[in-house]
């Protein structure tokens, strides 16, 4: 059925094929839109041609005064009375000038010398003393001719603030315009100055002086336009202009103009004597604030400048109401700083902005500068240090989010999103680059004042310190009131050189906070001040000796069982917790994962005493006044760190005690340990990023000389740690960056396992390092790099004689393929195969084989250092050998190819190679290990009490090789820079840096490309240089018998109860710890047990049966079996002959592990 047709209404009677109503309105609708455009278009063009026609008709009666003007001053010129100037001069100049330059913006040539005719009428006139001609009388006359007379003169003063933007002496013939800004600021100088005035009374001199207080108070206004005027005019000026100032009196107009600008600048600033208590009635505020937006902004203020006149700009008077406002009206500064103008300072406000030349600015006039030659290396007489402190901080503040927003970090990079590399910058934004980098190098240079120690030591005389409570929490941003100012504190100063450290860092990339941090850590008594405040918060004023172990057994013997209850069943709950983590990564429904390793080395309730309570939410946790001093305090003792010596460290103690270390680490690893633990904001980063590298410094000189107990640094993860397993993989995911959402869950724990992994016990980094190789093992093999057993392995041919060369030939060139397993086949010296099939045991004999030939000293590659240790050390000929580099690098992967297969080598490198391989630090005093003769000699120049010169020293050191000897410079120009007492730290540092780093960087470098072919740098960096070296070549210098003996197996027809087999271990227990290693060695070819027990050793312990014929009786005194025992060692095998008594099988034994062979005593 149709639907009903829908009505349709005609308007005018007519058929239904009409429009409908809806589309009447909306066309009604329309039209009248359309006749109100073209009413408001109409409208619109008549405005303007009734604007356009009132310019013409003004412009014309401008300049038609402007001719009658000309003809007046031409010819009565010198019949000019004061109400005269004031009726047919000022009036209709005000007038048509303002319609021809100042609407215009611009100074045409006519209007110029009208301009310069008509002050040098008014300077005449203010001269005059005759009272009917000058037109100061007016000022003071009658009420009508005052009102008049105030407002022309302040209509001049905005002229002459117009006429100084104009000012560019830059340009060519820029004479004329030179010598009119010279007579105009020359008539404002006298007009604000009521000694100028000649015709002032006793009668008239309460009206002349509230005048001038009128023409003062509206030069400090925003209505003159002064300061944004002097501010182009100084922006204009060169840089370098005040440096070309040889003497202090100048007569050039050029600087008549600048002082003169300085001068009416700073003139509101007079008219009240400031009163920091008194805010309310500051009669300067706008001044002030203008001051502050305009001129502090100005990029190199202070360069810019005549040196003279930079006096008048930091005086107290100035400089303090500018303080001052800025601490009570931060907020709006800071705002409408950032909404300044830029003129033509673009590059300069692009590379700083202008927050930060007031920061720039302000320290220069407060501390002084370089081009300042009468006032500098002091803080301003009168200054107000907490307001200067508190000024600086707020700035810095605002200028390191700047930084942030603009996407600039810490490190003086630029983030630009979007760009993945691909990206490549025009050249002019290239150049634009270049620029913006060398102002900000002049930046810095501006703020170097407070890389001076005598800055500092100011700051901390007038600084009141006390100790930091909860009960007394204090902000570094104070309220309005300004009474709280006044008093400096120990926390003001660390907010200014926190905040000073990150910009040095952001604008300064190539030695970032280095000047600041040299200042900071040699300043007496500062490190010590900022451990007093530290200290009495966080340890709460606890002083009793908190690493005794016997004292927090003792606390907590009685509550053991309640918390070994409470232990199980966290342990429980965290192994569930992230074996589910693992779940969401992986996918899988189900994981097993073993409890962590039972057999810490140290008792765990007793490292409660150095979890520290406060930090144990990291960052997060602590206040903002204890980050900065946390963040200050962890860069600056970092810095000192690095040259301090163990005499200084160890014996005298300075700057702190062993105790205070303590807690000093102790605090650091709490702190550090849950900050990487929890997600750490943009906020904290600086904080966490100076306490892991203090962290790490403290570390590193304990694993050197050991001050802290070992339950000091396994305190924070004792009960939060998760299990080897979750732990391995978790650090795998975050290394490999997967993007997902659950790779954020983890990456704590990541971040844990790569800054600090100490907090995991040594037996667990082990076990998680084997198990890194097992899941690089499952990876190769899912990739198809390891299809089976035998399969994509390596066959290689070695002769005896030859093992180092044909090893490199055959081996060197496959990179990271040498993971995949290896088959020797061996050639005698004779030239023929030797028979037998590689299960392991063979490719195990090469490794020790061709590293006991590569690592001997006769070799060449690597000596021995002086130390009884004898450890390994590049030897710097080898750079000389055929190959040499190259050599060394292949050595690198034949150690990680023992480490990947869990082949132990009886070999130990030197902590300094070692911390190279690791990438950490050595210390001046790891050169004791490496030359003691020369470090013993550094210590001598170091502590040299007489004059250094006498020495005949210079920055050289001489090496011999292959009987040549070799001259290196330690610096540029090293053979001409004589040691003195002033740089003989230089010198001691410089030498100590040579050796342990320069001298050893082409061999580290090489050795480090062949290891990291095997072993990922993140695997290696579980362990320290000590640990390293077990890694490599076992455990302690004694074995575990019973762990040997649960783990060997017995072939050729022995087993566990054999007679034999049982006077084998009794005679192991009998033997002294050192013939039980020569035993070990005579087997397995190293003396080491493996770190996680005999169960790792592979192939197994064996002991294998040898049938000797003996009689029955030579277990009662017969006569026994007189062969000896002899060694497989590639297959970890003992043949042990059927020896009937224990004196004949210690004997025997003793004889073979002495002797240094295996095979042959078959």
């Amino acid at each position: 059925m149709e639907e009903p047709r829908k009505q349709q209404v005609s308007l005018r009677g007519a058929s239904a094929r009409e429009i409908s109503r809806d589309a009447l309105l909306e066309k009604v609708s329309q039209e009248r839109e359309h006749r109100n455009y073209a009413r408001k278009a109409a409208s619109a063009s008549i405005f303007i041609q009734k604007v356009w026609r009132s310019y013409g008709e003004t412009r014309k009666v401008a300049m038609k005064f402007q001719e009658e003007w000309e003809s007046l001053v031409k010819y009565q010129a010198g019949i000019l009375t004061g109400e005269l100037i004031s009726s047919s001069v000022l009036r209709p100049f005000i007038f048509f000038i303002t319609r021809l330059s100042i609407r215009q913006r611009k100074i045409l040539a006519r209007e110029l010398k009208c301009m310069q005719t008509c002050f040098g009428i008014l300077l005449e006139s203010i001269n005059s003393t005759d009272s009917r001609k000058n037109i100061c009388s007016l000022i003071v006359g009658t009420t009508e001719q005052r009102r008049t007379s105030m407002y022309q003169m302040r209509k001049l003063i905005s002229l002459c603030s117009f006429i100084l933007s104009e000012c560019d002496t830059s340009r060519a013939g820029s004479q004329d315009i030179v010598v009119l800004t010279s007579l105009a600021l020359r008539f404002v100088v006298v007009l604000t100055d009521l000694k100028s005035w000649k015709i002032v009374n006793d009668e008239n001199i309460g009206d002349a002086d509230a005048a001038v207080k009128n023409f003062v108070s509206f030069m400090g206004s925003y209505r003159s336009g002064l300061y944004a005027s002097l501010r182009i005019y100084i922006s204009r000026m060169d840089a370098s202009f005040s440096a070309k100032v040889k003497s202090i009196v100048q007569t050039d107009d050029k600087f008549l103009i600048s002082a003169s600008a300085i001068t009416i600048a700073i003139r509101p600033f007079s008219l009240t004597t400031f009163n920091p208590a008194d805010c309310i009635k500051f009669d300067v505020h706008s001044a002030a604030e203008q001051y502050c937006l305009y001129l502090l902004t100005i990029p190199w203020l202070t360069h810019r400048v005549p040196a003279v006149l930079l006096p008048a700009l930091k005086h107290k008077s100035t400089l303090l109401p500018c303080l001052q406002l800025l601490l009570t009206s931060k907020d709006k500064i800071v705002r409408m700083t950032s909404d300044i103008d830029q003129f033509s300072m673009d590059c300069s406000l692009n590379a700083v902005p202008p927050i930060g030349w007031a920061l720039a600015n302000i320290i220069g006039l407060a501390a002084g500068s370089e081009n300042d030659f009468l006032h500098s290396g002091a803080l301003n007489q009168g200054l107000e240090y907490a307001s200067y402190v508190h000024v600086v901080t707020i700035l810095a503040d605002n200028l390191l989010s700047w930084l942030h927003d603009a996407g600039w970090n810490e490190k003086g990079n630029q983030n630009l999103e979007g760009n993945d590399g691909a990206y490549e910058p025009p050249v002019s934004m290239q150049e634009n680059k270049t620029i913006c980098g060398s102002l900000k190098t002049s930046f810095i240079d501006l703020i170097r004042p407070v890389c001076q120690q005598w800055h500092l030591k100011k700051l901390l005389e007038k600084s009141k310190t006390y100790a930091y409570t909860d009960e007394s929490k204090t902000k570094i941003l104070p309220p309005n009131n300004l009474e709280s100012l006044e008093n400096l504190r120990l926390l003001d100063i660390a907010y200014f050189y926190s905040y000073m450290l990150r910009i040095f860092a952001a604008f300064n990339p190539m030695i970032g906070p280095l000047p600041i941090l040299n200042m900071l850590s040699f300043t007496p008594g500062f490190l010590g001040n900022l451990w007093g405040v530290l200290e009495s918060s966080i340890f709460l004023g606890n002083s009793h000796t908190i690493g005794d172990a016997n004292y927090a057994r003792s606390k907590v013997s009685g509550k053991k069982k309640g918390v070994d209850k409470k232990l199980k069943q966290a342990s429980n709950d965290r192994v569930s917790k992230w074996a589910n983590v693992l779940q969401k990564l992986t996918g899988k429904s189900q994981v097993d994962f073993s409890d962590p390793a039972d057999d810490h080395q140290v008792d765990e309730d007793a490292s409660d005493v150095w979890d520290v309570e406060p930090l144990r939410h990291g960052p997060r946790g602590i206040s903002k006044d204890m980050s900065c001093l946390l963040h200050l305090f962890c860069a600056t003792y970092s810095h000192l760190l690095l040259v301090l010596d163990d005499i200084e460290f160890y014996e005298k103690q300075v700057p702190f005690t062993l105790e205070q270390q303590q807690r000093i680490a102790s605090m650091l690893n709490t702190l550090v340990y849950n900050g990487l633990s929890c997600s750490v904001g943009q906020q904290n980063a600086s904080l966490m990023d100076s306490a892991v590298r203090c962290l790490h410094l403290i570390y590193e000189r304990d694993c050197r000389h050991q001050f802290c107990p070992p339950a000091l640094w396994l305190s924070p993860a004792r009960r939060s740690r998760p299990p080897i397993a979750v732990a391995a993989r978790t650090h795998e995911v975050v290394s490999a960056n997967i993007r997902s959402e659950d790779a954020v869950v983890v990456h704590s724990t990541g971040s844990v396992i790569t800054s600090m992994p100490h907090v995991f016990p040594f037996q667990e980094r082990v076990q998680m390092f084997r198990e890194f190789i097992s899941m690089d093992k499952v990876s190769r093999r899912m990739a198809g790099e390891v299809a089976g057993p035998g399969s994509r392995s390596i066959e290689i041919v070695i002769r005896r004689g030859h093992v180092i060369e044909d090893g490199f030939r055959q081996l060197n060139s496959l990179g990271s393929r040498l993971k995949s397993s290896i088959h020797v086949s061996f050639v005698s010296e004779c030239g023929l195969p030797e028979a037998g099939l590689d299960y392991g045991g063979l490719s195990k004999e090469f490794l020790t084989d061709i590293s006991k030939a590569a690592f001997a000293p006769e070799y060449g590659l690597f000596s021995q250092t002086s130390t009884s240790d004898r450890l390994l050390i590049p030897n710097a000929a080898a750079r000389f050998l055929e190959n040499g580099i190259q050599m060394i690098e292949f050595l690198g992967r034949v150690v990680g190819k023992a480490l990947y297969e869990g082949i132990l080598l009886d070999y130990s490198f030197s902590h300094v190679f070692v911390q190279k391989l690791l990438g950490r630090y050595s210390f001046l005093d790891e050169l004791s290990t490496l030359d003691p003769e020369l470090y013993r000699n550094l210590m001598y120049v170091k502590q040299y009490e007489g004059n250094v010169e006498d020495l005949c020293l210079d920055f050289t050191v001489t090496e011999e090789s292959f009987g040549k000897r070799h001259v290196i410079e330690l610096k540029p120009g090293g053979k001409d820079v004589c040691v003195t007492n002033a740089n003989k730290m230089q010198y001691v540092h410089a030498m100590a840096f040579y050796k342990l780093n320069r001298q050893m960087l082409p061999f580290s470098n090489a050795f480090y490309r062949g290891l990291t072919d095997l072993i990922s740098p993140s695997w290696l960096k579980l362990f320290n240089a000590s640990e390293f070296n077990q890694l490599l070549s076992g455990g302690d210098h004694d074995i575990d018998v019973d762990d040997l003996k649960n783990n060997t197996r017995y072939t050729g027809g022995y087993s566990e109860g054999s007679r034999t087999v049982k006077l084998f271990w009794e005679v192991m227990n009998d033997f002294e710890p050192k013939e039980r290693c020569m035993l070990l060695k005579f087997v397995t070819s190293c003396s080491r047990a493996p770190l996680l027990g005999f169960k790792y050793l592979q192939p197994a312990f064996t002991i294998h049966k040898v049938a000797s014929d003996a009689p029955l009786w030579a277990a009662i005194g017969g006569s026994d079996v007189e062969r000896l025992p002899s060694a497989s060692t590639c297959y970890n095998t003992l043949k042990l002959p059927t020896y009937k008594r224990s004196s004949t099988l210690k004997a025997k034994l003793r004889y073979a592990i002495n002797s240094n062979a295996g095979f042959e005593l078959s």
